[in-house]
């Protein structure tokens, strides 16, 4: 048995003990093969390491027989198409997108290095607002935002880039909470700062691929106050620089650093913490793929309630499963279907239909999983 940090676990590896968080909840039962979901998991609850059965234990259990539903093959004729990533990276649209995407992505770290290098400046958080603003005003519908955020990722996504994406989600979730539009602002600009702090900690260390000594992760950890610190003296408003300080702390008290508990949490905080875990999920890392978005929805709908304020979490599932009704999407079977309609009670089981026509309820199907939007 060896402890292996997050960044090091890979797909196949079989989990020696069983993996609880700090306040005692079941993770990862003992004996859990790893799969690209279950690492994003360990992610979610804020577990960074896991003990795991040793090479050739791992192995033999990976390759076991695992009981599977019927696998169908693909429409042969669709798999020779591009997939959708590809098709949706293909279009003029995208194309231009990506090159507004990246002069924002350069306004932040001027604007962060501004606040770094000359604090007592005037900080012009309108131009800020109107870049942001820009980029939505680019997508047609709320599905084609989400698509160009997920198709944006980079392995190593750099903190600039992150703080955008989040600020985008924060502000089309203020949308589907119908906050004004000045609350809908200062939501946007606390997406954009909630991660200054990481500015502080060297880059050798943020992008280290290696387990965490101790004393790295104590300061990667410390990021919530290394943003705080840098914002508190600032003439902004004060639920920006509570995001920064708040948006890891979680609704149990398992989050960090004060280990607030629900109404101690500040309102925006709880949103930023959202769209900054639900873009780290769909987010490629180093040690893992991507997450279908039904995927980290379905991460959301097991633990979410617990984790997060109820009226913020429930919308922002709702909101995002419905952006996906009629997509097409690739089943664990290996079929492909089209989401007819998504079943409010289950997000990730809606009712889809089949490439020969078939309609079926996937709630009745509980070993059928959707792993792509094609």
């Amino acid at each position: 048995m060896k402890t292996y940090s997050i960044r090091e676990l890979k797909p196949g590896m079989k989990v020696a003990e069983s993996v609880y968080t700090t306040k005692g909840q079941l993770v990862l039962e003992a004996g859990t093969i790893l799969t690209t979901a279950l690492i994003a998991r360990l992610s979610f609850y804020g577990i960074y390491s896991a003990n795991i059965a040793d090479a050739e234990a791992a192995s033999q259990t990976a390759a076991a027989p695992k009981a599977m539903p019927e696998t169908v093959a693909p429409n042969p004729s669709r798999a020779s198409n591009p997939s959708y990533s590809q098709k949706v990276k293909a279009t003029p649209e995208f194309i231009n997108y990506q090159i507004e995407y990246n002069k924002k992505t350069s306004v932040i770290r001027d604007v962060f290095d501004q606040i770094l290098n000359h604090p007592d400046a005037t900080i012009d958080t309108q131009r800020v607002l109107q870049e942001c603003s820009s980029l939505i005003s680019m997508c047609k519908t709320t599905v084609d935002l989400f698509d160009k955020i997920h198709n944006m990722r980079l392995d190593d996504d750099s903190v600039y880039s992150h703080c955008l994406n989040v600020a985008l989600i924060a502000r089309m979730m203020g949308k589907w909470m119908h906050f004004s539009d000045e609350d809908r602002d200062i939501l946007t600009l606390c997406g954009i700062f909630h991660d200054i702090g990481k500015t502080s900690i060297p880059d050798e260390i943020l992008n280290k691929p290696e387990k965490y000594t101790d004393e790295e992760f104590m300061l990667i950890q410390s990021h919530p106050t290394l943003g705080y610190e840098i914002l508190k003296d600032l003439p902004i408003d004060e639920r920006i620089k509570k995001a920064a300080l708040m948006h890891h702390e979680r609704s149990d008290g398992s989050g960090y650093p004060q280990k607030l508990k629900a109404d101690e949490i500040d309102d925006f905080a709880e949103i930023i913490a959202i769209a900054d875990v639900y873009d780290a999920m769909t987010a490629a890392r180093s040690y893992r793929s991507p997450l279908c978005p039904f995927q980290a929805i379905s991460m959301f709908e097991k633990d979410g309630l617990q984790l997060y304020g109820p009226k913020y979490i429930l919308t922002f599932l709702n909101r995002i499963a419905s952006t996906y009704q009629n997509n097409r999407v690739l089943l664990n079977n290996g079929q492909s279907a089209n989401i007819v309609m998504i079943n409010t009670k289950h997000l990730t089981r809606p009712m889809v239909q089949l490439d020969d026509g078939t309609v079926v309820d996937m709630l009745n199907l509980p070993e059928w999983e959707i792993i792509k939007i094609i």
